[in-house]
């Protein structure tokens, strides 16, 4: 779909700024993702348009985001993933192009299901993490990692806070992932992230989602990515992601089965 027409959709909600979204930030929440065809963003969008305001920030409503994740040499982030295991963490640079703002985040998924973030703002994305950045890691984690860039990716977001309620969602489209001179992209599909103060059912976007046959489904992009680029990496527990992502693509992502 075209940012044209994207665009056209989105004037239909009402804007909000950066500040009256900070006041929603659930840095502690429960998330749940969807992924769909982009050629149903449109109307999942119409529908949404009642009960959520969207992001503006100088007229643009679709932001552009690049990030790079940092792993150990042996994989240790994306294998506790692939492996269900919780209290697990992700490491990365993440930048807003749009604002020009720029933080290092790490998110640890603890063992009742809720996500924590933490972050510390930079001035831009480097690929060597000086001390204060493993500093602030460490602290984090709790130990000391050797890591090391994993992944480059880049994709567009609309973002979305309910009227009402504590609730905030992405939808994530145009998604690409680069390393080492390889890249690839996930064409024709969106992934959308619903964050929750706790989980509900009964959330306007769960009913829209449920309308249209999708239910809520992991899908980390890091892990994706990673295996677009490197299929040589562990992936047995996300055959039934990959086969997903195939049709929803047309056979553009590899099912790997």
């Amino acid at each position: 779909m075209s940012k044209e027409r994207i665009y056209s959709i989105l004037k239909s909600f009402n804007g909000l700024s950066l500040d009256e979204l900070d006041s929603v930030k659930l840095q502690n929440s429960v998330d749940s993702k969807f992924v769909f065809k982009e050629e149903d963003l449109n109307i999942i969008l119409g529908e949404a348009s009642k009960f959520y305001n969207v992001l503006d920030l100088g007229g643009i409503r679709s932001n552009s985001y690049h990030s790079l994740y940092f792993d150990t040499p042996d994989d240790h982030f994306f294998i506790s993933h692939h492996n269900g295991k919780l209290n697990r963490y992700k490491v990365r640079y993440r930048q807003y192009m749009d604002s020009g703002l720029c933080f290092l985040e790490v998110k640890f998924k603890n063992n009742k299901g809720r996500t924590i973030k933490g972050r510390m703002k930079v001035p831009e994305i480097t690929e060597v993490l000086n001390a204060e950045a493993k500093a602030f890691i460490d602290e984090r984690i709790g130990k000391s990692y050797d890591l090391q860039p994993s992944l480059w990716n880049s994709f567009e977001r609309i973002t979305l806070a309910h009227k009402e309620i504590a609730e905030r969602l992405t939808i994530d489209h145009e998604l690409k992932f680069s390393l080492h001179g390889k890249e690839a992209r996930l064409s024709n599909i969106c992934i959308a992230e619903l964050k929750q103060e706790k989980l509900d059912y009964s959330s306007v976007f769960m009913k829209i989602m449920r309308a249209h046959g999708s239910q809520p489904s992991g899908m980390s992009k890091y892990c994706i990515g990673s295996l677009l680029l490197r299929p040589e990496l562990k992936y047995n527990n996300f055959k039934e992601k990959l086969l997903r992502l195939n049709k929803l693509s047309h056979g553009i992502v590899p099912a790997y089965v």
